[in-house]
């Protein structure tokens, strides 16, 4: 991968608005560097609330489906929700659940099964609906692309309302202007639909579901009374599902991570203490990188059902023991990984190291892992990745991860007729093919793609260079107020350089972390964790050879000079607060 380091230069009064915000002159200026500036947008930044969020009824179709939702609950009519089986869909499905029976529908739900059905809703799930006499069938986290299924619904005489926030499908035409495409759904609500005004279009399923039970609540002459409501569901889908931390999306983030450690959630109570977070104060990375990957877990490897019945657990006994297996099938889910991406690695580096668009196919890989592996492999090579795996007759199903510069979703819509079924977004995309299409595929993207060498070069930006004797406990705190962090706004990263390095100490049963201790040019010295310690000895010996390296190791004087993109933090042990530093990022002092 190629990196290019540089450093912020966007211009503001940073004392000033230090001054009018209470903040540190260095958190104002991480915060121009997001772009948020003015006062009201700084204030809504660090301290968003509710009146911060959009009116549900800006959405195209709002009303609509409301309305027929409503008269539909009067009528006493069977719904069914329908929704994706990652986390976003299983947050989807609980909050249109939990909404809608309180309201007084008569309501059931489907997820379908990412191995037999696929994503989305199917003919497979219209037939067990019809058959159930379902009269109306609502989905979330998916619908906007399902031609086949609402025709065969529509067809039955059932209604179809669409909740969704993904890309509306669409063909170039000859002018090569977009022509939309959409399902003949009573209504379809879609905050990427064209005409929708909603002013904000980065919010996930969960959220368009939710605004659909806020609005039906007022339709309905039922106030909403707790502003907190469902809020946690909607955190863990915004990061999960890495939506814009931006705009509504931040009140929402920031909101949930306060709200779930007193959450009465008793799913949720039972995999915060499975994980060993029960009263800890968590963070993006605790909904991103521990409890949604155990949701996520569930739909890959079993049932997505499992995860949502979860969360509508009543019995504190059944809901630990559920918990409990969830995080034994995500712990397994992270071994078949490992192993994946292991292999698809080997392939890269085989087969496809010229290729700008990597093509992968990884023979036997669980198909429900070919989204992980292909984000693996771009986070490696920063490239568009695609990865694919065998399905059923003939046919291989996969997942597509994307870079800045790449709008996987438009290139692969380009050559859609090579394609069994292509969905997703900027970022991702979820697709299956004929086996003999591979090459052809990989041909086509590769022939078609514009990605200049600026577009794969990876970019370090270093919010401030900041020497280590800078950093304080009061300013590591201040930075807490930036949080979450995620998409569109990442973790401050500051910037040290010319770096001796002192000391080494490895630690873990294999030795896989490692305490850096670094020294600069005035003599003054700060630990560093690295838990990639590894990667960091084998740059060492790229750039100054294995000498120098087994002197640093040894910790005996070297010629070492590094710089370092590195995050503050403190460390509390035995009652002591100590500073030190987590390593983003190395490069050679030139």
């Amino acid at each position: 991968m190629k990196e290019a380091w540089s450093v912020y230069a966007k211009k503001a009064d940073f004392y000033e608005i230090g001054r009018k915000f209470n903040i540190n002159p260095v958190v104002a200026r991480v915060i121009r560097n997001r772009d948020i500036i003015g006062d009201d947008e700084i204030r809504k930044y660090l301290h968003p609330g509710v009146d911060d969020t959009h009116e549900p009824a800006l959405m195209k179709d709002m009303d609509k489906g409301c309305g027929i939702m409503k008269q539909k609950i009067q009528d006493g009519k069977k719904i069914r929700i329908v929704s994706d089986y990652d986390v976003d869909g299983i947050m989807s499905n609980y909050v249109l659940y939990m909404g809608l029976i309180d309201v007084g529908a008569d309501v059931s739900y489907e997820i379908p099964d990412r191995m037999t059905d696929g994503y989305g809703i199917n003919k497979r799930i219209i037939e067990a609906a019809k058959e159930d006499g379902v009269d109306t069938i609502i989905t979330c986290d998916n619908g906007i692309a399902a031609f086949e299924a609402v025709e065969l619904a529509k067809q039955y005489g059932m209604t179809v309302i669409v909740t969704d926030h993904h890309e509306v499908p669409f063909e170039l035409d000859e002018k090569g202007e977009k022509k939309y495409s959409y399902v003949k759904a009573d209504a379809i609500i879609d905050i990427k639909r064209p005409d929708c005004e909603y002013p904000f279009k980065e919010i996930c399923g969960a959220i368009v579901a939710y605004k659909f039970i806020r609005r039906l609540n007022e339709l309905m002459g039922k106030p909403w009374e707790d502003e907190d409501k469902y809020i946690e569901m909607l955190g863990l889908a915004t990061v999960c599902d890495i939506m814009s931390l931006k705009d509504e999306n931040r009140y929402y983030v920031k909101r949930a991570l306060k709200i779930i450690e007193k959450t009465d959630n008793i799913g949720l109570k039972a995999l915060l203490s499975v994980n060993g977070l029960t009263g800890k104060k968590l963070s993006a990375y605790s909904f991103g990188f521990v409890l949604g990957p155990c949701f996520n877990a569930t739909g890959r490897l079993e049932s997505a059902k499992v995860g949502l019945s979860l969360l509508l657990s009543d019995d504190e006994e059944y809901a630990m023991a559920e918990a409990e297996k969830i995080k034994e099938i995500n712990i397994e889910r992270k071994t078949m990984t490992e192993e994946g991406t292991k292999r698809a690695l080997e392939i890269v580096e085989n087969d496809l190291k010229d290729d700008i668009i990597l093509v992968v196919y990884v023979p036997n890989l669980h198909e429900s892992l070919a989204g992980i592996v292909a984000g693996r492999i771009k986070e490696k090579y920063y490239r568009p990745t695609l990865v694919f795996t065998d399905g059923e007759g003939g046919i291989l199903k996969g997942s597509g991860r994307s870079i800045d510069g790449y709008n996987m979703f438009e290139e692969l819509s380009a050559v859609k007729h090579l394609f069994l079924k292509v969905g997703g977004h900027k970022m991702a995309a979820g697709f299956s093919i004929d086996a003999g299409k591979l090459s052809e595929i990989r041909k086509a993207l590769n022939d078609n793609q514009k990605l200049t060498e600026k577009d794969l070069t990876y970019k370090v930006r270093i919010d401030v260079p900041m020497p280590f004797s800078y950093i304080t406990e009061d300013l590591v705190n201040e930075l807490d107020l930036l949080e979450p962090y995620g998409k569109d706004n990442p973790k401050a990263l500051f910037g040290q350089s010319n770096l001796s390095i002192v000391k080494i100490n490895f630690m873990g049963k294999d030795n896989q972390f490692g305490k850096i201790i670094f020294q600069d040019r005035t003599g003054f010295r700060i630990e560093a964790v690295d838990f990639k310690i590894n990667s960091f000895i084998e740059s060492i010996k790229k750039w100054f050879g294995e000498q120098e390296c087994d002197k640093m190791l040894n910790g005996q004087p070297n010629n070492i000079k590094i710089n370092v993109a590195y995050h503050p933090e403190l460390n509390y042990y035995n009652g002591k607060t100590k500073i030190q530093i987590r390593p983003d990022r190395y490069q050679k002092t030139e």
